[in-house]
């Protein structure tokens, strides 16, 4: 895996990886950015919930669960003090269909948080982790 930023000027930049994907990256304007792109802690916490998100939704889909809608978000705390790491982070899950089996998704979150999702194994190092399921019944 290879990743790189180009400067643009001011606190921005544009990243990439040999994906060849583009994403802008810039800063608050409190910090002298101009909040053009995305702040790099923000990348941290949107690949942690994208990793943990596709673990899920792959177990779910294999245990034949009738998802028709699924979100994963993440409220996350950070020291006062630089370099302002995670210390909390809370990951709720919130799956939305048909029948859908509580304890499937309890055992597809606990595969991914104890087994394949590389983000969580790396942030549990620095911050504590904790994570909430919601289930809902599709409509109609």
């Amino acid at each position: 895996m290879e990743s790189k930023v180009v400067w643009k000027g001011g606190l921005a930049f544009t990243g990439s990886a040999n994906s060849g994907y583009l994403i802008p990256l810039d800063a608050r304007k409190a910090a002298g950015g101009h909040e053009m792109g995305f702040q790099p802690l923000q990348l941290f916490a949107i690949g942690l919930v994208g990793c943990t998100g596709m673990d899920v939704i792959s177990i779910l889909t294999k245990k034949k669960q009738q998802v028709t809608e699924f979100e994963v978000s993440a409220e996350i705390e950070r020291a006062e003090d630089h370099p302002k790491v995670f210390t909390k982070i809370l990951i709720t899950y919130k799956v939305t269909g048909k029948d859908i089996d509580r304890a499937a998704v309890e055992r597809a979150v606990e595969l991914s948080e104890t087994r394949y999702c590389p983000a969580i194994a790396m942030l549990e190092k620095a911050a504590e982790i904790s994570h909430k399921i919601v289930l809902q019944e599709a409509g109609g």
